[in-house]
């Protein structure tokens, strides 16, 4: 409880930090509520298409081409975002954590075998890559998880094998070994636990890479055709983008938001779980 209190004692001190994790709670929760808030179909058509916002009759945030309702769209897009981002970090960093650790703590030709592997992920850009998995593939948001995830996680494995690789050569290290304790629980119970902090960033901020690459492919038509996101009302509003601009600026300053708000909580996790590094840093 002492830990917890000094990292919010930290993280408190950012106010940029603190005003990114407002806006990321405002996200989630306004995505949570928008079965109770919007309980139709964001698909319906609800009213008559090309209404702006505050005209008469016209919803909240208007409506698009085929007068659907925006606000609807923008709050169950939110649903479908969040889901992909954190389940696409989440996927990504097991398996990152799971190649990292494992070619830092045996290093020599498991630590070649695994890397190669890594740089020959890292050499394909990774939008491209994704894209590709997905067109293979039935779009739906399970492909659109694992294709972000396949493309994410050697990032997080090089920055696990460093962490391994300064830590496997600790005395505390090596007195587990010789008081017998398996290779796999000196990893998961020992080395692991002090790579938290970084690996905890890292997740944050492949998050929000993770909402944008779903945006770009729903953008491009690889998406749930049963799941309205952001990146489909974008592609919706295109079509009529010089006369009625708003319906897709309005879910592009949705994704714009809430990749700022992750952004700025993951900076402020960086400072509050290594407060050394901005003091070296100052």
């Amino acid at each position: 409880m002492a830990r917890l209190n000094s990292f919010w004692t930290r993280y408190r001190r950012n106010r940029p930090a603190v005003a990114g994790l407002a806006i990321v709670l405002v996200v989630i929760v306004l995505g949570l509520a928008a079965p109770l808030l919007y309980p139709g179909d964001p698909w319906a058509i609800v009213a008559q298409p090309f209404l702006w916002p505050g005209e008469a009759h016209a919803p909240v945030l208007g409506t698009d081409v085929l007068g659907r309702d925006i606000a609807s769209g923008i709050l169950h897009g939110a649903r479908v975002s969040l889901r992909v981002g954190l389940f696409s970090a989440l996927f990504a960093g097991l398996i990152g954590t799971i190649i990292g650790s494992l070619a830092g703590y045996y290093a020599g030709w498991v630590d070649d075998v695994l890397m190669r592997v890594t740089e020959a992920f890292q050499t394909v850009p990774s939008f491209l890559t994704a894209l590709i998995i997905v067109a293979l593939f039935k779009p739906s948001v399970l492909t659109i998880i694992v294709a972000i995830s396949i493309v994410s996680w050697p990032a997080v494995a090089r920055l696990v094998r460093a962490e391994t690789l300064r830590l496997r050569g600790s005395d505390f290290v090596a007195a587990c070994a010789t008081f017998g304790m398996s290779d796999i629980r000196i990893i998961v119970t020992q080395i692991l636990p002090n790579c938290l902090a970084p690996l905890i960033v890292m997740v944050s901020i492949m998050i929000a890479s993770a909402i944008l690459i779903e945006a770009g492919l729903s953008f491009l038509g690889l998406n749930d055709p049963s799941q309205l996101s952001w990146g489909t009302m974008i592609a919706t509003g295109r079509d009529a983008l010089r006369s009625a601009w708003y319906m897709s600026a309005i879910p592009g300053l949705a994704i714009l938001v809430t990749v700022v708000g992750i952004n700025l909580v993951s900076e402020g996790l960086n400072d509050a779980l290594n407060p050394n590094l901005r003091q070296r840093q100052s």
